[in-house]
């Protein structure tokens, strides 16, 4: 009896995180076309920018592994759309949710709990990463830019590359009251940089060494990582698993603060 009414329990908060997501695309799919450029178009014209036109100009060489430059650079372009996207919808969305919409705390003034609220946004995020991903990886078919199947798993790599972003920025917007430049200068200090020097536009061996020690704890660069691997080679399986090991870790601490946060701004 016991373990029904636990199963019940955690059918019941799968159910009602589910109906914030259904919240959510409801919204969505009447403004979808206000995250067109964000989420879609401007990952892609930076593939078309950087594989065709710049990448014109680059030979295929040790640094590309051999391959055009089109080529190299595409699944990192992915991944590194996933952080953007990940980090925006974790940011002033989320601080809307608590301090203007404040649709949070209308949800948690139902039977619906703080980490219900959380779950459902956590989905709605990967939901949308793994979205735009498909879109890009679809679009990308006809640039040439995959050399095979492994384009499926960039996407997902895309995903948890995002994910593991977006809990912790979830986290800092859940104990955000007056945001004032704090997001704007993560987005200039922070993500901008891990997109410049994170190894998506060319090897990080070519860099200084602290800014290669940037590049090893940024989640982009081992995102970047796995998501060559899954496509283009040369990395080896123990190295893959470290990459995935981190971003997993990266994102688990972050669901923990962000759910733990969640809670004091909500209930507590």
């Amino acid at each position: 009896m016991a373990t029904v009414e636990s199963t019940g329990r955690v059918v019941g908060s799968w159910r009602a995180a589910w109906l914030r997501v259904e919240g959510y695309f409801t919204w969505y799919r009447r403004y979808w076309t206000s995250n067109l450029y964000s989420s879609g178009l401007q990952p892609v014209l930076f593939l078309a920018a950087m594989g065709l036109g710049f990448g014109s100009q680059v030979q295929a060489g040790p640094a590309t592994g051999g391959l055009s430059y089109l080529q190299y650079v595409a699944p990192a372009l992915l991944v590194s759309a996933a952080l953007q996207i990940g980090v925006g919808e974790a940011t002033y969305p989320v601080l809307s949710g608590f301090k203007w919409q404040r649709d949070y705390v209308a949800a948690t003034a139902t039977p619906m709990t703080s980490g219900q609220v959380f779950g459902g946004q956590l989905i709605w995020i990967a939901l949308r990463l793994t979205l735009s991903g498909a879109a890009y990886a679809v679009i990308a078919v006809f640039f040439g830019a995959w050399l095979n199947f492994g384009a499926v798993l960039v996407v997902l790599v895309g995903t948890l590359t995002g994910m593991a972003c977006a809990t912790p920025m979830m986290a800092l917007a859940a104990t955000t009251f007056d945001e004032g430049m704090r997001f704007g200068l993560i987005f200039r200090f922070l993500v901008i940089p891990m997109t410049l020097l994170a190894g998506t536009f060319f090897p990080i061996a070519q860099l200084p060494l602290v800014l290669r020690l940037f590049a090893w704890i940024s989640p982009l660069w081992h995102g970047n990582e796995l998501g060559r691997g899954v496509t283009l080679g040369g990395v080896s399986g123990l190295a893959m698993l470290g990459h995935l090991a981190y971003l997993l870790l990266i994102f688990l601490a972050g669901a923990w603060a962000g759910r733990r946060y969640f809670y004091r701004r909500l209930v507590v």
